[in-house]
């Protein structure tokens, strides 16, 4: 089975879970700029999308942290065994629609995925999603223009972890791009959201 419920008392969330599930915001925002100049000569070299490749950089980066595979779920706490990252994806319609990918190690597999399910869901219009098996990430870019940073809506339906960003900018020999990281304080505290952060730097490295 790949997705479960669990009891919360079993866990190291279980404190989290008493004081965070019933607050009015449980969600917490990081922001963090990042030299993203691997990826671009990465992409450069490759051929491989720039936003694919840092959606890849996000699901390794997540996937050695063990808070990303449980997820307050309604009033449970939900744990699971594979990880996936959402993209948003503007279709033929200039309207936008969601796709995810399932996080694989395998780089030439998850561009391939990346390829064919951005495709899909740009001619269709209609979304990608995954089953309730994954514990997905989402990721929105707002590549019209630069922004400092972003803040994301809690709608108390999805507790996902989120990232925002914008088009980066280049300084000197670097590309800057200031990404922003939301997650439920249910699912992992500030440690655990620093150390995905740093894994991420690595992980563009």
């Amino acid at each position: 089975m790949s997705v479960r419920e669990i009891a919360p008392q079993e866990t190291t969330r279980a404190s989290a879970f008493e004081l965070w599930m019933k607050a009015p915001n449980p969600m917490v925002t990081f922001f963090k700029t990042y030299d993203v100049m691997p990826l671009i000569n990465k992409s450069r070299s490759t051929g491989m999308k720039f936003n694919m490749l840092l959606d890849y950089c996000i699901g390794k980066a997540a996937s050695t942290i063990k808070e990303f595979y449980t997820l307050p779920v309604s009033d449970k706490l939900m744990r699971y065994d594979k990880i996936a990252v959402n993209t948003i994806v503007k279709n033929k319609e200039n309207e936008v629609s969601s796709c995810d990918i399932a996080y694989t190690d395998d780089l030439e597999r998850f561009n391939a995925d990346y390829l064919q399910y951005t495709a899909q869901v740009r001619d269709t219009c209609s979304d990608h999603d995954l089953s309730e098996e994954y514990m997905v990430i989402g990721t929105s870019a707002i590549v019209e223009t630069e922004i400092d940073g972003a803040v994301g809506m809690y709608s108390g339906i999805f507790n996902n972890p989120f990232m925002i960003w914008g088009r980066y900018r280049i300084e000197g020999y670097k590309a800057l791009l200031p990404v922003s990281f939301q997650f439920h304080h249910t699912q992992m505290d500030g440690a655990h959201a620093g150390a995905f952060l740093r894994n991420l730097e690595e992980e563009i490295s």
